[in-house]
């Protein structure tokens, strides 16, 4: 009895607890749950980032207005001088300026210069007398482009910037080449205490040039230090650089703003760092565990403004008040990006905000000191659990005890993240939990498979008898049923061969085909299996979709034996055709729900060799439409591919489209059409935020409900697909009369071509014809390109004096002299109705001149 210890539960749990920790020592997983489970905490946090902290982010805005980038410093001079205009508190820079700018002018004027002082250096008459206005033109010219001396003087004019230095982190070793300058010795630090852990250390250090760090207010550190998986969690507060000791520019930022100096920053060697009464908590190495702010509402978590607005005067200078202001790039391709827990790609100017705001609000994560021994107290209790108590329990009793105690580990973790920022590690117990269970619950399995297997012998023989008696009723779903429980053999073989011949006389291919695969798998040389795969795969496809040569979307067989299918929906009828596809009433058979699917047949609409790219694009523009929520935006639940044919799966429309009420005779009134485009642009803006443009905005496109007074805009991104179609012709791309002068120009377009497309819909709708007319297509175009629209009140004498108006703004060829957001459209179109509805209007209809 004792000599098969070995063969028992507790002995197995144990040897799981030894295995387990030993795997633990030697692999970065534990750690890995560990950083999941904390950046889920992080998430799940509601804290609020401090209100005085603004980002000035150089964005593809910035960079698409004032030029490439790098640019000129002369251009950050300006930026430092308005914010030291506005009094902003203090000026976090994450911008690195390692190396003078020289121009190839400024060389030239230099040596000029040079040779124009060198004779009267040297005490001998110059070769030629020069003209004193030629001197004084060589002051300007070297004074104007010296970038580096303006910029320095407008740091030293401001007073408050502070301006970054990178480390380059490991153990240094003998002494430093050289002292640092001055201007980064003055931003040290001293540390106190005794610790056995000192924090991170610094071999070599690049800093700015002399004249800007001189300039600046102070410099730190923009060093960051990942964790094994690569993410940004923690903020090195201090570095260590041999026997001196810099602070990270988060940490200069938040003392500066609190009106301290470096020497009012207080570091104690492995307990953490105090700025004035803010205490800070950290690790021993003293980083302190940043709390990140995600985003919230569709809003970012901080004020970011484009540099270009703020350079430009679109935004007030005086906005920034006593503010934090950082500046650093946020466009694509300029700096590096992180991820961080509540970003994948998170710039390092938003790092920064990020680590500002957790030291000036003590938003901070802290691991306690005794945490190391709960962890230990859980591994205790799961060994112990595992080793005593789990032999004992029945399957499902044991499952919902080990699941309650998994939930106790990680809902403990996340709850102490969430309400009182305490990290309590409990991954690697309850991982022990999950793996010793498993093994358990694996072991009584191997102890009963043999049983089984014999049971199993015994009811083979019966499915199969219980398949051919459903085969000769003709019940041929339940005797397939039956059969895949059979194990395959030589025998099995003619009843399945038999079966699949009864699914192809019902004309069930699908079935079929379905019956020799599972053939397929076991004996592809039994009789004609292969044939008989490839004739039901074609038969299956020809039932689903039937000759799609008279319309490019093709035609669904909706009177085969099975309705036909777009994914999960079942297409119950055709509610009309497009230029491109096929409307189809579907259905959900999971909860009921109709929608409408509208297919598109892009083998027939595009080359071969651009179909890949089309597809991906279109499934691309559809997921970001698809994300997409809101009360007068089509809502999209599904797209994916059948065939030769993509599909959207959105949401059914009652009503119409409005391009009915664009026809003399049967206008909307004039409130209502208001009320319509108004809210169509408060839908467009908010689309716009979102980052998608819908580039064919027109009657057609606009849904109206009369009866829930409900509308909604349809077939976003659509419109750039036929742009490749290869059934285009020209430039037609979409639908010309309502279009922008800069998408007619093949330009890049943005929100505010909606807007104007929008316009030119509210126009029609006010007075039965479009805005732009022409007897040709170039006609067209140049009228919508060159010529202003005729005054609406010339058609129409009903529409009121200050919407004409407003829709001449509307309609402005330049995209900067309409309304820029869809907010501003709307807000605008309310108020010119508004205004009109307050004076006295006619009794009697007014007739519409043609």
């Amino acid at each position: 009895m004792h000599s098969g210890f070995w063969k028992a539960d507790w002995f197995l749990a144990v040897v799981v607890v030894a295995l387990f920790g030993l795997f633990n020592a030697t692999s970065d997983l534990i750690a890995g749950l560990e950083h999941k489970a904390y950046d889920l905490g992080v998430q799940a946090s509601l804290r609020k980032p401090s209100e005085r902290i603004v980002v000035i982010a150089i964005d593809d805005t910035s960079i698409a207005n004032i030029g490439r980038w790098p640019w000129s410093r002369d251009v950050h001079a300006r930026m430092a001088d308005l914010l030291a205009t506005a009094k902003a508190k203090v000026v976090g820079s994450t911008l690195f300026f390692s190396e003078p700018q020289v121009d190839a002018g400024y060389g030239y004027i230099v040596k000029l210069m040079q040779l124009a002082e060198k004779p009267a250096a040297e005490g001998m008459p110059p070769a030629a007398p020069l003209d004193p206005a030629f001197l004084e033109l060589l002051k300007q010219a070297e004074q104007n482009l010296n970038t580096d001396r303006k910029l320095a003087e407008s740091y030293a004019r401001a007073g408050q910037v502070l301006v970054p230095i990178l480390f380059t982190l490991g153990e240094p070793r003998g002494k430093p080449d050289k002292a640092l300058p001055a201007f980064v010795q003055k931003s040290a630090v001293r540390a106190q205490g005794d610790a056995d852990v000192l924090p991170l250390a610094a071999r070599e250090v690049q800093v700015p040039i002399e004249a800007l760090g001189s300039a600046a207010a102070g410099v730190g550190h923009l060093n960051a230090y990942p964790d094994v998986d690569g993410a940004i969690r923690t903020e090195p507060l201090v570095l260590r650089y041999f026997d001196e000791y810099y602070p990270s520019l988060s940490t200069m930022i938040a003392a500066r703003s609190l009106n301290l100096s470096p020497a009012d920053i207080k570091v104690t060697l492995g307990r953490g760092v105090t700025l004035g009464g803010l205490r800070i908590a950290t690790d021993p190495a003293l980083q302190m565990r940043s709390f990140f702010y995600k985003d919230r509402e569709g809003r970012a978590a901080f004020q970011v403004d484009s540099f270009y607005d703020v350079l430009s005067g679109k935004i007030p200078a005086s906005k920034y008040a006593d503010k934090i202001v950082l500046i650093g790039a946020t466009a694509a391709g300029v700096g590096t990006t992180a991820v961080t827990p509540v970003s994948p790609a998170m710039a390092p100017v938003l790092i920064l905000a990020n680590a500002v705001s957790s030291i000036l609000q003590e938003h901070f994560f802290i691991v306690p000191s005794w945490s190391l021994a709960a962890e230990w107290l859980a591994i205790v209790l799961v060994a112990a659990y595992l080793a005593a108590l789990l032999p004992r329990l029945k399957a499902g009793l044991a499952l919902a005890i080990s699941g309650a105690f998994f939930a106790l580990l990680v809902i403990g973790e996340e709850a102490a993240l969430v309400s009182a920022g305490l990290w309590l590690q409990m991954m690697l117990p309850a991982t022990l939990l999950l793996v010793g269970h498993a093994a358990l619950v694996s072991k009584r399995f191997i102890a009963t498979e043999r049983a089984k297997l014999r049971s199993d012998e015994t009811s083979a023989e019966s499915n199969r008898m219980l398949g051919l008696a459903y085969q000769g009723q003709g019940q041929f779903d339940l005797a397939w049923d039956k059969f895949r429980q059979v194990p395959l053999s030589e025998a099995l073989l003619e009843n399945l061969y038999s079966l699949g011949l009864d699914f192809e006389r019902k004309r069930q291919f699908n079935k079929a085909e379905a019956v020799f695969r599972h053939m397929h798998a076991y004996n592809p040389n039994f009789r004609d299996l292969a044939a008989k795969i490839s004739r039901a795969k074609q038969l299956s496809e020809t039932v689903i979709l039937g000759g799609g040569g008279g319309h490019p979307g093709g035609t669904l067989q909706l009177d085969a034996a099975e309705k036909p299918k777009f994914g999960r929906f079942e297409v119950q009828k055709e509610l009309g055709k497009g230029a491109m596809g096929v409307v189809y009433l579907g259905k959900d058979p999971k909860i009921g729900r109709e929608v409408a699917i509208k297919t598109l047949a892009l083998a027939q609409e595009f080359e071969a060799d651009e179909l890949t790219e089309v597809k991906e694009r279109f499934f691309r523009e559809a997921e970001t439409a698809g994300r997409l929520s809101h009360p007068n935006i089509v809502t999209i639940y599904d797209t994916g591919e059948e065939h030769d044919f993509c599909y959207i799966a959105m949401e059914l429309l009652r009503g119409g489209d409005l391009a009915p009420f664009t026809k003399p005779g049967h206008l909307l009134p004039m409130e209502k059409a208001v009320s319509l485009v108004a809210r169509a642009a408060e839908a467009l803006g908010y689309a716009h935020r979102e980052g998608v443009v819908h580039r064919d905005v027109k009657p057609a496109n606009l849904m109206y409900h009369a009866e829930s007074d409900t509308l909604k805009v349809t077939d976003f991104g659509i419109a750039r697909l036929t742009a490749s179609s290869k059934t285009k012709t020209g430039m037609v791309l979409g639908t010309p009369s309502y279009m922008s002068p800069e998408q007619l120009a093949g330009k890049r377009v943005d929100g505010r071509s909606d807007l104007f497309s929008l316009a030119v819909t509210l126009y029609q709708l006010l007075c039965g014809r479009p805005p732009f007319d022409g007897d040709s297509m170039a006609q067209l175009m140049f009228k919508i390109a060159n010529e202003n629209p005729p005054d609406i009140r010339t058609i129409n004498p009903a529409v009121p004096e200050r919407l004409a108006a407003f829709l001449e703004r509307a309609l402005a060829k330049e995209a900067d002299q309409r309304f820029q957001t869809g907010e501003h459209f709307s807000g605008a179109l309310r108020d010119a109705y508004g205004a009109a509805a307050q004076a006295t209007m006619p009794a009697a209809d007014v007739d519409i001149k043609l």
